[in-house]
């Protein structure tokens, strides 16, 4: 199987763990969360300007991963954070992230 993103991955490939992060914009101070199974060839993608979704934002630091055994839990996740509750523990998070 080819390494893609989480999102793109053939279903079956459940023995994976998968990871929920959150980078944030050092120029914008925007947040940006999404899940892969390979967490550092992701944020490679990322800071070298290879997402689409972020080279924008550059330059991005990472201020929280959480690790999941399965991809529907990293999904909720993921989805959880993008909520207004979950926007609000974002915020909370990088401020301790700051210190």
């Amino acid at each position: 199987m080819v390494d893609l993103p989480a999102g793109r991955q053939a279903r079956g490939s459940q023995n994976k763990m998968y990871y929920v992060y959150i980078l944030q914009s050092m120029s914008k101070g925007v947040f940006y969360k999404g899940l892969t199974n390979n967490l550092e060839r992701r944020l490679q993608e990322h800071l070298q300007g290879k997402s689409p979704s972020t080279k924008h934002l550059l330059p991005v630091k990472l201020i929280h991963v959480e690790i999941c055994r399965d991809r529907n839990r990293a999904r909720e996740l993921e989805i959880f954070f993008k909520s207004g509750f979950g926007r609000e523990i974002v915020q909370e998070l990088a401020e301790v992230v700051e210190w």
